[in-house]
């Protein structure tokens, strides 16, 4: 399956724009309505964060197949990186309630949440990258 997308992230049109890439791509591969939502509240946080905490990124949106026991399943991973500042401290964000943005502290928990499969990566002065995957049920 290579259905794939790159979504630039330098302004809030890129937020909106990833949003709707999601969206699109979680359709078509066949997700219902509300997985739908849970995929794109989830590429509107990552790339939220993109924009206040690096300035600039990209979300890569990619249909992907896996291996369970009943045969092959489908699904989306979502891959957020920047070349921003990093996270300093990873455990602190995870963290439910935690915001240095005066937000709702939503964050990386949801998303983590709102997700199958959540990874992250980040490095000081070099980036994140954070990979997160719905399984389509």
């Amino acid at each position: 399956m290579s259905v794939q997308s790159n979504v630039e992230v330098h302004s809030e049109w890129g937020i909106v724009s990833a949003r709707q890439a999601g969206r699109n791509l979680a359709k078509e591969l066949g997700f219902a309505g509300v997985d739908q939502a849970r995929i794109t509240t989830a590429i509107s946080e990552l790339a939220r964060n993109i924009y206040l905490y690096a300035e600039k990124g990209e979300i890569v949106l990619e249909g992907i197949e896996g291996k369970e026991a009943g045969g092959a399943k489908r699904g989306l991973k979502i891959v957020a990186k920047d070349q921003g500042p990093g996270i300093k401290s990873i455990r602190e964000v995870m963290e439910d309630g935690y915001t240095t943005s005066g937000g709702l502290g939503a964050g990386l928990p949801g998303v983590k949440r709102l997700m199958d499969e959540f990874d992250i990566d980040s490095v000081a002065g070099e980036g994140t990258e954070i990979t997160t995957i719905k399984w389509l049920r």
